[in-house]
């Protein structure tokens, strides 16, 4: 589902993002993405979307290599990868129904088909009913689940979570996790990038580690030994 292929990122000629990265993700697998701040999992991200280019190597994305995707065609690239940041990245003027059903307007879906679609997302995130409230309203937790949702909403195979659970409480982070381990269990392949050492340990999945731009682990049910 996800593969670099001897991929380098390189700038100004003299910084070096990735170096001679080779791993591939399957489809319906679950991964971590660790590593020191400046160890290149921001560089991984953007290349994975085209927001980067690799200065040489080849990236796969479900079969396909998106060094030879015209421009026209980058946005398609990205449906297939739903991602959720941090900061929620959330329409605060909008509700909740808004700020999901975004998504599926962007392409073309019906009325129904977005009534339906958004209710599922909001079930499976369990916030069912709170369709009407704006994002100031909810808790850290529950703004999260509404940026999970949005991500999940159309159904990408891919979802990114760049460090899900980074303003929430324990607690509320045992439920992110428990919610995107419950969406890989329905065939979605699941990327976390993440600090959260406990977390990491104690689900046991794989753990790729990235230091100064290589990979020096990968495990596939491995710990945050950073």
């Amino acid at each position: 589902m996800i593969e670099f292929i001897g991929v380098k990122k390189e700038y100004n000629h003299d910084v070096v993002a990735l170096n001679d990265v080779n791993l591939k993700i399957e489809k319906g697998e679950f991964a971590f993405l660790v590593g020191p701040s400046g160890s290149g999992k921001s560089t991984f991200l953007k290349l994975m979307i085209k927001e980067e280019e690799p200065t040489s190597g080849k990236i796969l994305i479900d079969g396909k290599d998106i060094g030879k995707l015209k421009n026209k065609d980058i946005p398609f690239l990205r449906r297939k990868i739903g991602f959720v940041f941090q900061d929620f990245r959330l329409l605060y003027d909008r509700d909740v129904y808004e700020n999901i059903s975004f998504a599926l307007r962007v392409i073309e879906c019906s009325e129904r088909e977005i009534q339906a679609k958004v209710k599922s997302a909001l079930e499976m995130v369990g916030l069912s009913g709170k369709e009407k409230y704006y994002p100031n309203q909810l808790s850290g937790g529950e703004q999260q689940r509404v940026a999970l949702a949005r991500a999940l909403v159309t159904k990408p195979p891919i979802i990114i979570a760049d460090e899900p659970t980074g303003n929430l409480d324990p607690t509320t982070a045992g439920e992110i996790f428990k919610t995107l381990l419950e969406i890989n269990s329905r065939g979605t392949t699941i990327l976390v990038v993440t600090h959260a050492k406990d977390v990491v340990n104690s689900l046991a999945k794989r753990v790729i580690t990235l230091d100064h731009g290589k990979v020096v682990t990968d495990e596939q049910k491995g710990g945050y030994k950073v």
